[in-house]
């Protein structure tokens, strides 16, 4: 029984490394996988299993970008030691553009925040059901492809993370607001195309959606945890192992996930994504009106 539901843990990983990332809904594949492989866990530890695997993904991001994401460097110093020889000293100081990179996070990640922790369980209660993230779904996916084919021929004025204003973070964290309150909208999705909007290119569009996951997921991920700490509800040693297991593998596959998008989108645009989620939440209504 206990090796069944380590299996079903890894395939919940594998799941979450992949759609965390790639702007198709992690929600919506969740909410599909739940209904054709159930854990055989407490209903609470499943609201709070599917929100803290996360944490193995932004492992991934803050790995793959660490030398981005650090904002310090050693910065060595020449001073003479008691005897009179030189003596190098090392201390932290902000790399070139840190402290301005991560104002403008923090920009872009407050509205998201604010509604998070203020409506987080009547947005799930009123959004988390099948038609609402399927219609957010094909929504998204339609916006994709007429976005792409509205600005082919279109160069791009931001093409470095350096070069988002505050003005353009804003703007992308009110799209990843809107991916806060509509699960399935996606919020890799959302920013993506909210930094499209705005001139922003493929890859910092992308890069700069990473680094947002950051303190967006992790506060998202402490959040959830708190409220099953204090609710007192019970963890058992498979539910522990599931939890672990399933965000281990959600940072393997999140590692090579993020290297794969990095470097499709160099080539391609996100039509064939747009495609898929439409696919997808058809998929998705018509599973849930076969079934009831």
């Amino acid at each position: 029984m206990v090796v069944i539901e380590i299996l079903k843990a890894i395939l919940f990983g594998v799941v979450e490394g992949v759609t965390e990332w790639l702007p198709v809904s992690s929600t919506g594949h969740m909410i599909l996988l739940d209904q054709l492989v159930k854990l055989n866990v407490s209903s609470e530890f499943y609201d709070m299993f599917q929100v803290v695997i996360q944490l193995g993904a932004i492992m991934a991001v803050v790995l793959i970008f660490w030398n981005k994401l650090w904002p310090f460097r050693m910065k060595k110093k020449k001073i003479r030691g008691q005897n009179g020889s030189t003596v190098i000293k090392k201390s932290p100081a902000w790399k070139k553009g840190a402290p301005e990179m991560w104002l403008k996070i923090i920009v872009a990640c407050i509205p998201a925040a604010i509604v998070g922790v203020l409506l987080d369980d009547k947005i799930d209660e009123l959004f988390y059901h099948p038609v609402p993230v399927a219609l957010a779904l094909i929504i998204v996916g339609v916006l994709f492809i007429v976005i792409e084919i509205r600005q082919k021929d279109m160069k791009p004025g931001t093409r470095k993370i350096s070069e988002i204003t505050y003005k353009q973070a804003a703007i992308i964290g009110l799209f990843q607001l809107i991916a806060a309150i509509f699960p399935g909208t996606s919020r890799s999705g959302a920013t993506i195309i909210g930094a499209l909007l705005i001139g922003v290119s493929r890859a910092t569009a992308a890069q700069f959606t990473f680094f947002l996951a950051v303190p967006v997921m992790c506060g998202a991920s402490l959040l959830k945890i708190a409220k099953f700490l204090v609710e007192g509800v019970p963890m058992s040693i498979t539910e522990s192992l599931i939890l672990l297991v399933g965000t281990w593998v959600a940072f393997l596959v999140s590692m090579f996930t993020i290297n794969f998008l990095m470097g499709y989108v160099k080539k391609h645009d996100f039509k064939i994504f747009g495609v898929y989620r439409i696919v997808l939440g058809i998929v998705v209504l018509l599973f849930f009106a076969v079934i009831k």
